[in-house]
């Protein structure tokens, strides 16, 4: 009994001995903020590319930006605080000012992709340094920290255009079932 209480325990620690490890090898922030960021960008395009054209000045409240502008403000915030990521990706063209959805959901994906070019830069060790932050507003602040407010951020939108878009008949493209 006591031979097979010490192998039982000696094959649970090499199980999980040998589980743990390569995923421990394989971790990184730096791909696995660019994974998060990506699959963000093809979500929000998604709902986005959802509402109709000639719902994109919907608004659900009058006091509340319309559909259009909340899309747009992903891409004016994303733009603000990844030029002070301090990357040698150029920040790209967005017209901040764009009107009707295909250029608004094109300035958002520009910004999205600006994003994927400066974390295709980037590597664990630089993700850990600071950044330089829009005044008075983080405080200092790593490369993955300001990552992190942007997912964050943007998912709050999300979830104010999947509102908009219930509240005009139309089902989130992650909640419509086959």
């Amino acid at each position: 009994m006591k031979q097979l209480v010490t192998m039982l325990a000696f094959v649970s620690l090499a199980l999980v001995g040998s589980a743990a490890a390569p995923a421990a090898q394989a971790l990184s922030i730096q791909a696995e903020m660019l994974k998060d960021w990506s699959d963000l960008k093809g979500t929000m395009a998604k709902i986005a590319g959802a509402m109709p054209d000639d719902k994109f000045t919907f608004k659900s409240t009058p006091a509340q930006r319309d559909f259009g502008a909340q899309v747009m403000h992903v891409a004016t915030v994303n733009m603000r605080f990844l030029q002070g990521v301090g990357a040698k990706a150029a920040a790209p063209a967005v017209d901040l000012k764009a009107m009707g959805k295909t250029a608004i959901l094109k300035a958002m994906d520009d910004s999205f992709d600006y994003g994927i070019a400066i974390l295709k830069e980037q590597t664990d060790q630089t993700m850990l340094q600071a950044a330089a932050m829009p005044p008075g507003f983080m405080g200092p602040s790593t490369r993955a920290r300001m990552f992190t407010f942007l997912i964050g951020h943007t998912w709050d939108i999300y979830g104010q255009l999947a509102v908009y878009l219930r509240l005009n008949g139309v089902v989130p493209p992650a909640s419509v079932r086959p």
